[in-house]
C-alpha cells in the first residue's frame, strides 16, 4: 500500500513522537502530523495532531497508544469530545479511510477552561461544547471538512479562541515539573520531584489531582515506560538490564513486570516484534 502523502503546513512539531506502540508498522499505514499552536493558544495547547489513514481494501487495524499525562480535545465524526488522561493504553480501531484532529493540551492546560478538577475527567470524556461555544456536529464540519492540515488547525484554533481563560500560573509551574520528570536525568521518585518543585509531597499530589488528573507517581512511571518502548522500537541493540538501570528501575524484572502489564507483551518480545516490522518494510 503506498504511503499517504504529507501535506504542506507551517509550524510542524519536529521531535520524534513517543507513545505509539507499533511505530514501525504504523508509519507505513497511517500519517501522523503535529503542529504548534499560535502564540495566543500556547499557554494552554501543546500541539495539534492529525491522524489520517486509508485502509480501503485492507482489514481494520487497531492503533494502540501509551497516552501522556495530557488531556485532549478530539474532533472525530460523531465522536467529538474532551478526553481526560487515560491511565491504561488507548486503542482506536481504524477502518476504511478517514482522519481526525486532536488538540493536545499542555499538562494542566485544560484546567483553566473547566469548573471541575481534572481528576473528574480521568479515564473519561466530557462534551466539547463548553470549549467550542457551538454544537459538536457543527464544529466537526468546520474542522474536518476544512481541507488541508493548515486549514483544519486554523479552524480548531478559531473555535478555541472564542472564550480563552486567563493564563494560570499553576500551569507554568507544572511545565517545569513535567519537563524535569521527562528528562533523561529526571527524578527517580515523587520525593525528589517534590523537592525540585519546591513543595511538599502532599502539596504536589494535590496540584496533580487538580490540574492533571493523575498522581506524580503515575506520571513518572508512564514516562519511563514510554522511553522504554521508544528505545526498544528503534532497531538498535538495547540490553534490558542496562535499560532498566538507565530508567531507574530496581532491576530488569521490575521493568519487565511494568512493561508487560501495560503493553501486553514483554520487553524482549516487543523488541523482536519491532525488528520484524522493520525487516518487512
Amino acid at each position: 500500500m503506498p504511503r499517504l502523502e504529507k501535506r504542506d503546513t507551517h509550524a510542524p512539531v519536529t521531535a520524534e513522537p513517543k507513545g505509539i506502540v507499533d511505530p514501525r508498522g504504523t508509519g507505513c499505514r497511517i500519517r501522523l502530523g503535529r503542529y504548534l499552536p499560535s502564540e495566543a493558544l500556547a499557554p494552554f495547547v501543546e500541539h495539534y495532531w492529525i491522524v489520517e489513514w486509508n485502509l480501503e481494501g485492507h482489514a481494520p487495524e487497531v492503533q494502540r497508544v501509551l497516552p501522556y499525562p495530557n488531556a485532549n480535545l478530539v474532533f472525530d465524526h460523531g465522536q467529538t469530545a474532551i478526553f481526560g488522561v487515560v491511565r491504561g493504553v488507548f486503542d482506536r480501531k481504524l477502518e476504511g479511510a478517514g482522519h481526525v484532529l486532536g488538540v493536545r493540551f499542555r499538562v494542566g492546560g485544560l484546567r483553566p477552561f473547566l469548573d471541575e478538577p481534572m481528576s473528574a475527567l480521568t479515564d473519561g470524556t466530557r462534551p466539547a461544547r463548553p470549549l467550542l461555544q457551538c454544537d459538536e456536529r457543527h464544529a466537526e464540519a468546520l474542522v474536518l471538512d476544512a481541507g488541508s492540515d493548515e486549514a483544519m488547525v486554523s479552524a480548531a484554533e478559531s473555535l478555541l479562541s472564542g472564550a480563552l481563560p486567563a493564563p494560570d500560573p499553576a500551569v507554568e509551574q507544572l511545565q517545569r515539573v513535567v519537563a524535569h520528570a521527562a528528562s533523561a536525568q529526571g527524578p527517580a521518585g515523587v520525593e525528589a520531584l517534590a523537592q525540585y518543585a519546591g513543595v511538599g509531597v502532599r502539596a504536589l499530589q494535590r496540584l496533580f489531582q487538580e490540574y492533571v488528573g493523575v498522581s506524580p507517581k503515575w506520571m513518572l512511571r508512564r514516562y519511563r515506560l514510554q522511553e522504554a518502548a521508544w528505545r526498544l522500537a528503534r532497531g538498535e541493540p538495547v540490553g534490558l538490564a542496562q535499560l532498566a538501570a538507565d530508567l531507574g528501575y530496581f532491576d530488569q524484572a521490575h521493568l519487565t513486570r511494568d512493561f508487560t502489564k501495560l503493553v501486553g507483551v514483554s520487553p524482549g518480545d516487543y523488541q523482536r516484534s519491532q525488528n520484524t516490522s522493520a525487516n518487512r518494510r
